[in-house]
């Protein structure tokens, strides 16, 4: 149990027809949360936090609170970051314990996030730790980043990338966006089923927060094994943060700090149903 790397707890998958979600978090209380729900329902769990969101949440602080929280749970619990762009975070995440760190290098042409992605594998080799990259563009903007526009993934360009690599899971674009859809997503399933016959590696779903549940069960049939949520969360934090400000002037900060663990839980208890890995611990 307790904390495991992104490699072992997509390999205990096999082909079973499941997702681990993968849930960002912003502060202590999340973090709580996260792993409340996970061990009520017996299921794994990845708690992340993007790079872009750092400001925020400094590594420094939010890191060691993830790591302790997931070697004191009853769960497996992989400690990844999410949206790695800066060698130096990177190298930050896996000093403090990190199990897993993702290197997007989705805006580089292939052969120079090819030879990137190679760097940070041999760096989190030396910590034991997974690997997971990105190729197309998941549309939106993860964090304080700009905004981009979504680039469905090649077959080609994934398996060249792939075979390069040999990282531990790779995030595909299929037509999900980061943040809020403008309109109802299209995904392309047919995509999705062609890369991943094309390649023997777990792969990533982002963008997933919007998505209806018959689209996350869809994803998880053609071989899609991880799916990470943030806005969800976020958004429902703030909800009922907002419902309780409005109920009552008289507040204290303590039922401010229970709202956050809840609404944290209840969202991802939610989506752990949904992804169908309750009782898979």
């Amino acid at each position: 149990m307790s904390l495991v790397t992104l490699e072992n707890a997509l390999k205990k998958i096999g082909e079973g027809k499941y997702g681990i979600g993968a849930f960002n978090v912003a502060n202590m209380e999340m973090v709580m949360g996260a792993i409340k729900a996970g061990e009520e329902l017996n299921s794994p769990i990845i708690l992340q936090v993007a790079e872009g969101r750092l400001r925020y949440s400094p590594l420094h602080l939010i890191g060691p609170v993830m790591v302790e929280a997931a070697k004191k749970a009853a769960i497996p619990i992989v400690v990844h970051l999410d949206h790695g762009a800066s060698m130096d975070v990177i190298a930050q995440a896996l000093q403090l314990g990190f199990s897993s760190v993702m290197f997007d290098g989705s805006a580089y042409p292939l052969e120079k996030n090819i030879e990137m992605t190679n760097k940070v594998k041999k760096m989190a080799a030396e910590y034991g730790a997974s690997v997971e990259a990105e190729i197309g563009k998941v549309g939106g903007s993860e964090g304080d980043y700009e905004s981009v526009e979504v680039l469905i993934t090649s077959v080609a360009e994934a398996k060249t990338f792939y075979d390069e690599t040999q990282v531990d899971a790779l995030a595909v674009a299929i037509g999900t966006a980061h943040g809020h859809y403008k309109e109802q997503p299209k995904l392309q399933f047919k995509r999705l089923e062609e890369i991943a016959q094309a390649i023997d590696c777990p792969l990533v779903l982002h963008g997933g927060s919007g998505l209806t549940p018959d689209d996350f069960k869809n994803c998880i049939q053609h071989k899609i094994k991880k799916v990470n949520i943030a806005t969800a969360s976020f958004e429902n934090v703030a909800q009922k943060v907002n419902q309780l400000s409005k109920g009552s002037k008289d507040i204290t900060f303590f039922q401010y700090l229970d709202t956050v663990l809840d609404a944290t839980y209840e969202n991802i208890k939610n989506h752990i149903l949904i992804f169908g890995s309750q009782n898979k611990a």
